[in-house]
């Protein structure tokens, strides 16, 4: 398939105290058109430094990083990778610029020149995309954390980027606000197309994804679909991540004794596959 993001040998750097602290060494990993790819790690382990690679925030120290073949480290073609690469952080209201719910989410569109009429739509196909479209005369503030993450991602999907990255977008919010942005984003891949990479520490919202990435002191650990990265409880547990509450129950069935696999997620095919155990 074809590849929107190339990571090339990257390293990346950082001075603290005049010493130089690497976060990334000799990285590479490709992002494939289309796809829903999902990042864990635990904190520090390198997962947010390369969020901002994917999109230019950060420049590798060296090695580079290609979307759709533009060189992130490219000055003159900056403005070209933002456009395609949008990004959601952790903290909407860092996002959140305008007095006006409509008027945050035209702020991209109209950076990028376009005319008022293809504004208008834009922002509200957007709005509408993410269910906020009665929202439109409100202020952001007045919204609850779900909604107003919901805002920012409208004022990306209104620029119409080929990938949108989202940084622990859901680390602030309640139970009900997660599954709104997860809900969203996976209509956004699912039936826009539009390249999802989830950078995330909740397993659950790991468990659609087309492809799942487990990151720890800068590297990769683990690459595969969810069911098979999740299966390998102890490696994860090593590395202090948790697995889904099915997987972790599979488990424990196994370590006491019982006849069954740990690669499923869902709640139905755990089921499955205890009812399947126990009557052999």
């Amino acid at each position: 398939m074809e590849k929107i993001i190339e990571v090339k040998n990257v390293t990346y750097e950082y001075t603290d105290e005049e010493m130089k602290i690497a976060v990334l060494r000799n990285f590479s990993l490709d992002i494939e058109k289309g796809s829903f790819t999902v990042i864990l790690g635990h904190n520090g382990s390198g997962k947010s430094t390369l969020a901002k690679l994917l999109n230019g925030l950060f420049k590798p120290t060296s090695g580079d990083v290609l979307v759709d073949g533009i060189n992130t480290k490219d000055e003159e073609t900056e403005i070209e990778v933002k456009r395609r690469v949008g990004m959601v952080f952790q903290n909407p209201d860092n996002q959140l610029i305008a007095s006006v719910v409509e008027e945050d989410v035209a702020f991209g569109p109209e950076n990028l020149g376009l005319s008022s009429e293809v504004i208008r739509k834009r922002v509200d196909d957007a709005l509408k995309t993410v269910d906020m479209y009665e929202y439109r005369k409100s202020s952001p503030h007045h919204l609850s954390g779900g909604q107003k993450q919901r805002v920012a991602i409208a004022g990306i999907i209104a620029m119409e980027p080929e990938c949108i990255v989202l940084d622990e977008p859901t680390a602030m919010l309640d139970p009900k606000g997660r599954a709104e942005i997860i809900k969203t984003v996976t209509q956004l891949n699912k039936e826009k197309g539009i390249t999802v990479v989830l950078i995330t520490h909740y397993m659950e919202e790991a468990e659609n994804a087309d492809r799942v990435i487990v990151m720890n002191d800068g590297e990769i650990i683990a690459d595969s679909l969810p069911k098979k990265v999740f299966s390998q409880v102890e490696k994860l547990k090593n590395v202090g991540l948790d697995v889904p509450q099915t997987t972790e129950l599979l488990y424990m069935l196994q370590k006491n004794g019982f006849n069954i696999d740990t690669d499923v997620i869902s709640i139905k095919e755990t089921a499955e596959k205890i009812k399947s155990c126990l009557e052999e």
